[in-house]
């Protein structure tokens, strides 16, 4: 009787988050992913300068719509999206654990904390606008309030430490407010990133509204720096060259730019999760209104 041949796994290749929809990127290429040790993990599409213009593209579409969703349904949105990391937590453990080869307890701990930030600025979604708003006291007969407004399409660069956490920890304060944001995955350990973008495309999150890229800094953050429609940049990725393109690049059409250089140990404490970082990524815009007799 013959025997049965072993058979070869299906290689997965990671692709981008653009629009709601996964793309293998315009130019068809494709980068390995491996480990601290060097092992080959998956494949994953480099993004190119095109693929960055749908996104921004795709973001400025769905700006409209998300900074009107009422603050209360944006903390809803953002609570289902913690509920669907929860209910992908092993294999996201799995996923830390085989890119930074740290172990299945650090790998644990990095996800719950993950999932636990995302809950905390889920929270936030109707209270950072009368915690950082204000009434003013004016010399004549009007009322004048000035309230937090998102500022538009944001990048956010991820750090290479702990690339979960970090990246949940700089989408989620932009994106509470209002914001669209397009995220570059950490070049060293993009898997993590790139599967929590499976999460975002099956919770109830509007496509466009976060956008996962992966590639190499070096070739997008001129790109990133120059594109018009973009209106901030935070920076995660602790890396001098890349954040002195993005600041001479950004000069021209005066972007925001927000360094966030942490270390391990602070991704992880009270520093990552302060809702000061809300700030960032919002515009103070004041009106006045004359009070009746």
């Amino acid at each position: 009787m013959p025997t049965r041949q072993s058979r070869l796994a299906v290689q997965k290749t990671y692709k981008l988050l653009i629009g709601g929809k996964f793309v293998r990127g315009e130019n068809g290429r494709v980068l390995p992913a491996r480990s601290n040790n060097g092992a080959l993990l998956a494949n994953y599409c480099r993004a190119s300068k095109k693929d960055f213009r749908d996104a921004v593209t795709a973001a400025r579409a769905a700006f409209g719509g998300w900074s009107k969703t009422s603050a209360y349904l944006r903390g809803q949105i953002l609570y289902r999206a913690a509920e669907m990391l929860e209910m992908r937590r092993t294999e996201l453990e799995q996923e830390v654990e085989r890119s930074n080869g740290t172990g299945r307890g650090a790998s644990a701990s990095e996800t719950a904390l993950a999932i636990d930030r995302l809950v905390h600025y889920a929270g936030w979604t109707d209270k950072f606008s009368q915690v950082f708003g204000a009434v003013n006291p004016v010399a004549s007969s009007h009322f004048n309030f000035t309230t937090p407004e998102p500022t538009g399409v944001v990048i956010v660069i991820c750090p290479n430490d702990l690339p979960l956490l970090g990246l949940i920890s700089l989408i989620a304060p932009a994106i509470l407010t209002g914001n669209c944001v397009i995220a570059l995955a950490s070049p060293t350990q993009p898997l993590p990133a790139l599967t929590f973008s499976e999460v975002l495309a099956t919770s109830d999150l509007p496509g466009g509204v976060v956008n996962v890229l992966a590639g190499d800094r070096a070739e997008l953050a001129p790109h990133f720096a120059s594109h018009m429609d973009v209106n901030a940049i935070v920076d995660g990725s602790g890396d001098e060259k890349i954040g002195l393109e993005l600041q001479r690049g950004g000069n021209f059409n005066v972007k925001r730019y927000v360094r966030r250089d942490l270390t391990a140990k602070q991704w992880r404490g009270a520093e990552a999760e302060t809702p000061y970082w809300i700030l960032d990524t919002v515009e103070m815009k004041t009106a006045w209104h004359p009070i009746g007799l």
